[in-house]
């Protein structure tokens, strides 16, 4: 198994860079970050660009990247919070700075686009990192699952267990047996357009972290369809399932029929129900760290992404 490289978890006083390498993000939204973020005794810089729109991007492909590679390069900043998902990431991910991520590993939080950034972290610097809510998701409140599960992952050493819930429409795929092996994956789409580009991931002995939002299952299909025609999932050790919100269509299988019949052919380890991903609340937990999938229990255990 690889040894991530495990960042300091968060402490008091530490510095919080807020940065939007994805899709644009309204001021309060981020106000409301910093709030949640200022409770937890951090304190917050916004990217220069963090709040500049460029059509459906927040800002130049210049700009988001300027605003990225410079909290990388910042040794007072100790974690990088994306704002927003959306899209962009793809477009500048082959400019990121792994000289200095390889030489100052800090924290790196969001989910959904943002996967394509946890992807090149992972290949290229084997930086393990945290597959949580975006820094604008804090609105849902300090006190909310979602913010507190991720202040647990970003401010503590401690390794997080999930639990399949029956509320998610995805409970029901479940393949029996264990697998352990370091958790990949994160947004299923991202993961598709990944493929023959260099930052997809080896998945052999990996366990796969597979989650999505407003895709029919007919796209669901087609994504699973070229993962597994590429090889890209030859030599899984379990797929860990998590919310595949609004991906519904009427009349035809539903997400979770679609999920069922592409992944139990793999043979290996299936868990589903899992809250992470674009659910009302979701939980974070660390990708580029080992996990434990029992899939007879029902859950997740995932090891740190922060060292003491």
């Amino acid at each position: 198994m690889i040894d991530p490289v495990r960042p300091a978890a968060l402490a008091a006083g530490d510095l919080v860079a807020l940065v939007s390498p994805s899709g644009p993000v309204r001021s309060v939204r981020a106000d409301a970050a910093v709030g949640v973020l200022t409770g937890w005794e951090l304190r917050t810089r916004l990217g220069r660009h963090a709040l500049a729109r460029t059509g459906y991007l927040a800002g130049t492909d210049e700009q988001r990247l300027a605003d990225l590679n410079d909290a990388f390069a910042d040794p007072e900043v100790r974690a990088v919070l994306c704002l927003r998902g959306g899209y962009g990431m793809q477009r500048i991910v082959d400019g990121l700075d792994l000289d200095a991520v390889r030489a100052d590993p800090k924290l790196v939080m969001g989910f959904s686009d943002i996967t394509a950034l946890h992807l090149a972290l992972w290949q290229g610097a084997r930086l393990a990192t945290v597959h949580g809510p975006v820094a604008a998701q804090l609105d849902k409140g300090a006190q909310s699952p979602t913010a507190l599960g991720a202040k647990t992952v970003l401010m503590s050493s401690a390794p997080v267990t999930v639990k399949a819930d029956e509320a998610e429409s995805t409970f029901r795929v479940r393949r029996v047996g264990r697998a352990e092996g370091v958790l990949i994956g994160g947004n299923l789409a991202m993961l598709a357009s990944s493929v023959g580009t260099p930052h997809m991931p080896d998945l052999s002995g990996a366990i796969l972290l597979v989650e999505d939002v407003n895709e029919q299952p007919y796209r669901i299909d087609r994504m699973l369809t070229q993962l597994l025609r590429s090889g890209a999932l030859d030599g899984l050790a379990g797929v860990a399932i998590g919310q595949f919100t609004d991906c519904d269509a009427e009349g035809g299988p539903a997400a979770e029929e679609v999920l069922e019949e592409r992944l139990a052919p793999l043979g290996v380890p299936l868990l589903g129900g899992l809250p992470i991903g674009h659910g009302d609340q979701h939980v974070a937990i660390g990708v580029g760290v080992p996990a434990v999938l029992d899939a007879e229990a029902g859950t997740l255990h995932v090891q740190p992404v922060g060292r003491p």
